[in-house]
């Protein structure tokens, strides 16, 4: 594992789920954190989790001027992982265009916005969170498909644009995050054990599962360009 200690890391998304658990990584590792999410709540609880080593920046990732004037105040980092998205779910015939719209907005052009205003050092990385319906979609998620094969296009584009600095994207399958606190708990649960049933590993993922792949992307000098689907099998399944 490439050794971390005092090396600057940014977390966009970095107060719950996947975020969090990356945010937690670099930090233990010895890596100086800087989170940022659109909810000053949310990060004032993660920041009490993560320790002296971390701070936090509340960022809507959705607002051209914001990211353009975090990105001049916050300097030069060594890593960037980007996993913030708010994207509803639906399908196409019946998914509000405005919502669609707002989908794209954050995950897509959120992921763009800092790409292109960001500062990090040529010999770091920037990762994307991405998610494994890029390659596999389902029903009522044809847009969260695009987005995601559009993500990971970006990812490969970006890897030629701004070499050697090393971009690549880490897809996760079905997690156990706060993303599902809002399904009613037996759903969710029946959600769990469906997916349990299905995919080859015969369990659900968990935030630090893909927190380990992050750490893999940022770390390995010879991976970029590269999606990394970390999905329990689900893409095959």
């Amino acid at each position: 594992m490439t050794e971390y200690q005092g090396k600057r890391v940014l977390v966009v998304g970095g107060s719950s789920g996947v975020g969090l658990a990356t945010a937690r990584r670099f930090a233990t590792l010895g890596a100086h954190v800087t989170i940022a999410s659109r909810s000053k709540e949310k990060i004032e609880a993660a920041l009490a989790t993560l320790g002296d080593r971390a701070t936090g920046q509340p960022l809507d990732i959705t607002d051209n001027a914001a990211v353009e004037e975090f990105a001049a105040s916050a300097g030069e980092f060594d890593h960037v992982v980007i996993s913030a998205a708010d994207t509803p779910m639906g399908r196409v015939d019946t998914l509000p265009l405005e919502d669609a719209y707002a989908a794209m907005d954050s995950k897509f052009w959120g992921a763009y916005r800092l790409a292109r205003a960001l500062t990090v050092r040529p010999s770091g990385s920037l990762t994307l969170v991405t998610g494994y319906l890029s390659v596999r979609p389902g029903k009522a998620a044809a847009l969260q498909s695009a987005i995601n094969a559009a993500l990971e296009a970006l990812v490969r584009g970006l890897a030629l644009e701004y070499a050697p600095l090393r971009v690549n994207a880490v897809s996760p399958g079905l997690l156990k995050t706060p993303l599902w606190d809002a399904l009613p708990e037996a759903n969710r649960e029946a959600m769990y054990e469906a997916a349990t049933a299905r995919l080859p590993v015969a369990r659900v993922g968990e935030p630090e599962d893909i927190a380990e792949a992050v750490l893999f992307t940022a770390g390995n000098p010879y991976t970029t360009g590269t999606t990394l689907f970390i999905d329990g099998g689900g893409s095959i399944a």
